[in-house]
């Protein structure tokens, strides 16, 4: 500092004030958008899990099989030839069922992307459905990062008639059911990666938070995602709703 003048020195402190300054309004704002954002989210995985379990071809086996499921993952739109990074490919949420018993946990956020699967049918955009059946299922989408069909097996979901009784022979650790335009795809997302959206997960809950604080050990709770874990209680059979964070975020 002997060689920088008292000028200089008062220039560089002022220069670095007002850098801080800027990112002090900046950095609020983005947590504000990125809550927004994810709250969004939710509420389109709600509707997009709702229109699936409802719908004639798909809603009976799909809800045979998340009676059975240890967690659910939910993208309302994956776009086509989109890649993972910035999470252009798509967002979605994963709810998972409490071990031994019917409680859901909170949703923790996720992108999904690939330059390529299977998406190329006509349509620019495709919703998944991804049901985990194992805990090997589950371990696999805790990670920072994971592989479809790589870090756990995963099959295409039985639609139709038969679907209910087909579920019994499914083996893989994950099952998805896709639709493109509203009509079901039985489009395989195997080879898809999976990663988490820390930055969501940090402004929906307002703190740090990774997916086993939010997934497993249910330290975090926000009442926006009611519905939506509800819904997916209801059609996994869990007798009555978790009344709040006393049971959904010990």
């Amino acid at each position: 500092m002997s060689h920088i003048d008292r000028h200089e020195w008062t220039r560089i402190v002022s220069s670095a004030a007002a850098a801080l300054a800027v990112l002090c309004a900046v950095v609020p704002q983005v947590w504000a958008d990125d809550a927004q954002d994810a709250r969004q989210l939710v509420d389109k995985a709600r509707l997009t899990f709702e229109s699936f379990q409802s719908d004639p071809q798909m809603g009976p086996g799909l809800r045979e099989i998340v009676r059975k499921a240890k967690g659910v993952m939910i993208f309302p739109q994956i776009l086509r030839g989109a890649f993972l990074f910035g999470g252009a490919g798509g967002s979605g949420v994963f709810l998972a069922r409490a071990k031994g018993g019917n409680a859901w946990s909170e949703p923790a956020f996720y992108t999904i992307g690939q330059a390529s699967f299977g998406l190329q049918v006509g349509a620019d955009a495709s919703e998944a459905v991804v049901v985990a059946l194992t805990d090997r299922g589950v371990a696999a989408l805790l990670s920072s990062s994971a592989k479809l069909g790589g870090n756990a097996s995963i099959a295409i979901g039985p639609i139709g008639a038969g679907a209910e009784a087909a579920t019994e022979n499914l083996s893989a650790d994950l099952v998805s059911y896709t639709r493109n335009k509203g009509l079901y795809a039985g489009v395989s997302i195997e080879g898809a990666v999976v990663a988490t959206r820390d930055r969501w997960n940090e402004a929906y809950y307002g703190r740090t938070v990774t997916p086993t604080d939010i997934l497993v050990e249910r330290k975090v709770w926000n009442p926006q995602a009611t519905e939506l874990v509800e819904g997916v209680a209801r059609v996994a059979g869990e007798p009555e709703a978790a009344p709040g964070p006393s049971a959904r975020a010990r």
